[in-house]
């Protein structure tokens, strides 16, 4: 039996090794259309490679995932991230799980898990080629005629085919699986930090704050965790939170818009203002730059007094009424206008893809056209960082491996 797995990146890397495990005398190519192979592995993790996440509790870990999450749950039943951990030690690849569930190759050098994959698809005889861009599929009969870019060789015939390209930028990339009649979502980026015009912010750059609530106002769409205040803009774990499950809104915006920014977490307003009334009757002859509420970073705070319009040299008894639900309001309901949005790091994510539901997710096989299957990013599946996008790569891989060779 021929396999092609279209896609030289994780997903198409761990399915091509599954099913020649699995099935040792079937003949498994894996097609690449650029010269790089799993590039992508190669930069996750700032170049560390973020394996997978240590969330033990399974509804935690697909609240992960924006798009696909409930879907998921049975096909990392079938192969989690426990599962993924085991397969990379017992190939000699030694894992650290970080305080926050991040899960690492020792060396903390993404090169350990891409020198895996190529070492066991070439011990498994997994055969490799770049620069072999794969156009368009058409079927024969229960088989696959592999149509290739011009100048890359001639039609080939395989009797399964799993299409494992990635997340696409434009509708363009994935139009050649939607002329198959698969129902395609509109990929749209995800996973991204936000462009600030506001320079008198920027200049913070550096300022972190651990637990920050940003929303966007006249939306359900919010977020909680670590800012990072950027040269330009905002980022950390709380934007890219945002940015991901907001994705679609973001993008029918045009990334021009308002987000609020509560520096307090979940602080409300009374809760807030009876902080600040009990530092002044605690403090009542310190200046303000001197006591600021909650361990707020020192330049962020004499910012948010300039925003409030509140001199910093100020002390506490003399903060009247007024400047006092001022400052309030700009510590829980902090405007900013948003024009533009920057990828994070050099990890493009995209939201979109082939709609799960033309997928049957026990076997990764397409519901459309038999012997079809699919397998990470090309996918409407994406996921926040931490290990889970890579996770779900590993996952679809593996079911989707097993199963083309048996069918």
């Amino acid at each position: 039996m021929n396999v092609a797995i279209i896609g030289g990146g994780a997903a198409g890397f761990f399915a091509a090794i599954t099913a020649k495990e699995k099935y040792p005398a079937h003949r498994v190519v894996v097609f690449e259309k650029t010269g790089k192979l799993l590039s992508k592995v190669k930069i996750s993790g700032g170049g560390r490679c973020n394996v997978t996440n240590a969330c033990g509790d399974m509804d935690e870990f697909c609240e992960a995932y924006p798009r696909g999450g409930k879907r998921l749950k049975k096909l990392f039943h079938a192969f989690s991230n426990q599962a993924t951990m085991q397969w990379f030690e017992a190939r000699g690849v030694p894992l650290v799980v970080q305080d926050d569930h991040c899960v690492f190759p020792v060396s903390q050098n993404a090169q350990s898990i891409v020198d895996c994959l190529l070492n066991e698809a070439h011990r498994l005889g997994v055969e490799i080629k770049t620069n072999a861009g794969v156009c368009s599929l058409e079927s024969a009969g229960s088989a696959w005629n592999l149509r290739f870019q011009e100048g890359d060789g001639p039609t080939e015939v395989f009797d399964g085919v799993l299409v494992a390209t990635g997340g696409s930028p434009k509708m363009e990339g994935l139009k050649w699986l939607g002329d198959l009649g698969h129902r395609i979502e509109n990929p749209v980026p995800s996973l991204f930090t936000f462009n600030l015009p506001d320079k008198a912010l920027t200049q913070l750059m550096g300022v972190v704050v651990d637990n920050v609530l940003v929303r966007i106002p006249g939306t359900n769409y919010s977020a909680r965790g670590p800012l990072l205040v950027t040269h330009w803009g905002l980022s950390g774990p709380a934007i890219l939170k945002l940015s991901s499950f907001a994705a679609r809104h973001l993008n029918e915006k045009a990334y021009q818009l308002n987000v609020l920014v509560n520096w307090l977490g979940e602080k409300k307003n009374e809760g807030v203002k009876a902080d600040l009334q009990a530092i002044a009757g605690a403090h009542p002859q310190k200046r303000m730059s001197n006591a600021r509420p909650l361990e707020l970073p020192e330049r962020l705070w004499l910012f948010l007094l300039a925003k409030s319009g509140i001199s910093a040299d100020k002390v506490w008894q003399e903060v009247g009424k007024k400047a006092l639900n001022k400052l309030v309001d700009v510590l829980i309901n902090d405007v900013y206008e948003v024009k533009g949005q920057s990828t994070f790091r050099e990890e493009f994510v995209t939201c979109g893809g082939v709609s799960l539901s033309d997928v049957d997710l026990k076997t990764m096989e397409s519901k459309v056209c038999k012997n079809l299957y699919f397998a990470g990013e090309v996918l409407d599946i994406d996921a926040l960082t931490g290990g889970f996008n890579l996770q779900a790569a590993w996952a679809t891989g593996f079911v989707a491996g097993a199963a083309i060779g048996g069918s």
